[in-house]
């Protein structure tokens, strides 16, 4: 599989939902396979909450590939023999595209907390700037999971004939009180975290050291990412055998799982970057300035195919079935498939479970499915 990795640099602002706007911005994106004659071959892959434009494949002394590569590849759902694959690192990360540590002008001041609030709307508008500048009009698919989903879904609304189809997954319409009540256990411990210093933290030191408040809050998330199920399946009750079970700190191998993945998150996340991302999660609603979901949805005028995961914790799958509930009652039933797939796993099921949904999405690029 041919991967291709590129910086394109925008000095045309960018202007934001919030009034705001970006003077000037960067995008690192990630190519797959080749581009045909006629561009007619193109998906576009976006991603979520700590992903970024390393989709698949493995870059030269990597112990993991991307985060989709068994979705992704020669021979694979998403075949790169077949298909130009593009994925874009969202502005307001922290992997390569403009951020809260980018600077904000020549003397090289990072934006920090000066850094605009960032939609869902406005990382799909910088990604449709990237498109155009690559003289991308048309695409066959957007593929999206989680916050990924959520931009998929933005495509097909805000721009209803870019794309012969879009593919949310595991995401939904808008953040409900549920998501928006872990995210706020990660914003009180990074803002709580004396090393935050309001900002003006040294993100060397984060990088060799940890940050014990993003920890935390990632502890958080990362239950919401699971199930009870597959707590149960994987844990159950077991206590790490070298700690006695009557010493006060002594743990369950839960808890030893949850420190593990935790508190090694600070080493490759920058902390500003997540609550900014949180934030855009926190605030997404696809109806943006209308009054009624419904107003949003009946923009859409492609093919639409939801896929849900039963164990999923974060977004619920009544939250994707609502919107083809949606669709059908508007009279555009016919352009949207809804899957609700048997797991247990979770929400992080759209990254782990890849085998019970690949034969679904290539049907659907092959335009097979019903």
């Amino acid at each position: 599989m041919n991967i291709t990795t590129k910086i394109a640099k925008f000095e045309k602002p960018l202007y934001l939902e919030s009034g705001r706007l970006l003077e000037r911005y960067e995008i690192i994106y990630e190519t797959y396979g080749e581009m045909n004659s006629d561009k007619s071959n193109i998906i576009i892959i976006t991603h979520a909450l700590s992903g970024s434009h390393h989709a698949a494949g493995y870059y030269e002394g990597d112990r993991k590939p991307g985060y989709w590569n068994a979705l992704i590849g020669d021979g694979k759902a998403i075949d790169t023999t077949k298909y130009f694959v593009i994925a874009t690192n969202n502005i307001g990360s922290c992997f390569g595209s403009t951020g809260p540590m980018s600077p904000m002008n020549k003397n090289g001041d990072l934006y920090r907390l000066k850094f605009p609030v960032i939609t869902i709307s406005d990382i799909v508008k910088a990604q449709k700037s990237l498109m155009d500048s690559l003289g991308i009009e048309h695409v066959k698919a957007i593929v999206g999971g989680s916050m990924g989903g959520m931009q998929a879904l933005c495509y097909a609304i805000e721009y209803p004939d870019f794309a012969d189809m879009v593919i949310p997954i595991a995401t939904t319409a808008y953040t409900r009180p549920w998501a928006i009540a872990f995210n706020k256990v990660a914003i009180e411990a990074i803002r709580n975290d004396p090393e935050f210093k309001n900002g003006n933290y040294d993100p060397q030191h984060i990088k060799e050291n940890g940050f014990k408040g993003l920890a935390m809050g990632r502890i958080a998330g990362h239950i919401s990412y699971l199930s009870k199920d597959s707590m149960n399946s994987k844990f159950g009750r077991k206590y790490v055998s070298d700690d006695g079970l009557y010493e006060l700190f002594g743990k369950f191998e839960v808890e030893r799982y949850l420190e593990y993945n935790c508190y090694n998150f600070p080493l490759n996340f920058d902390p500003l970057s997540y609550l900014y991302i949180v934030k855009t999660l926190n605030i997404f609603n696809a109806a943006r300035g209308s009054d009624k979901i419904e107003d949003a949805i009946k923009k859409i005028k492609t093919k639409l195919h939801l896929i849900a995961f039963e164990g999923d914790c974060l977004f619920y799958p009544e939250e994707m079935e609502e919107i083809q509930t949606i669709m059908t009652q508007l009279g555009n039933g016919h352009l949207c498939t809804y899957d609700l797939i048997q797991s247990d796993y979770g929400h992080d099921a759209f990254l782990v479970e890849v085998d019970k949904y690949e034969d679904k999405i290539k049907k659907m690029l092959e335009e097979n499915y019903e």
